[in-house]
């Protein structure tokens, strides 16, 4: 429904796929990943693991679908790349198992809070600290 649509995506990149005249670039924001394609673009290339980047493109279907992905159908052809900013080397990926001792996840915790596992105990933390609110207010207590 969303094929032809002009959008505007902002992200971390996930992974860069070369291909010479088309570099393929996996974006990943709270709601998921999605595939961007760069024709010709050079700056394309040079993208790292966590850069941060905002792009403006159109929804194209694609040619071949990934059924791994929900956005597997679609894929945005880049027409604009903004670099917002380059990634250093990191002591770890934002993986859903990370081999990294507990006291660099909580040193690097902005990266450890990437993770998927991680963002779905935040997700389910906030519903349950939610429902609580709501019943309380519902019977009348209130927050102080």
């Amino acid at each position: 429904k969303d094929i032809g649509r002009e959008v505007i995506l902002a992200g971390w990149v996930h992974a860069v796929r070369d291909f010479g005249s088309l570099t393929f670039v996996d974006l990943r924001d709270s709601s998921g990943i999605v595939q961007l394609v760069f024709r010709g673009d050079p700056r394309a290339r040079e993208l790292g693991r966590e850069d941060v980047i905002r792009v403006t493109g159109k929804v194209v279907g694609r040619e071949n679908p990934n059924p791994n992905l929900p956005t597997g159908a679609v894929e945005v052809a880049v027409e604009n790349l903004e670099i917002l900013a380059k990634s250093k080397p990191l002591p770890f990926l934002p993986e859903e198992e990370v081999k990294a001792s507990e006291e660099t996840r909580l040193r690097y915790r902005f990266l450890d809070l990437r993770r998927p596992r991680m963002q779905r105990n935040l997700r389910l933390r906030h519903k349950v600290a939610m429902a609580i609110r709501e019943y309380l207010d519902a019977h009348g207590f209130i927050e102080v």
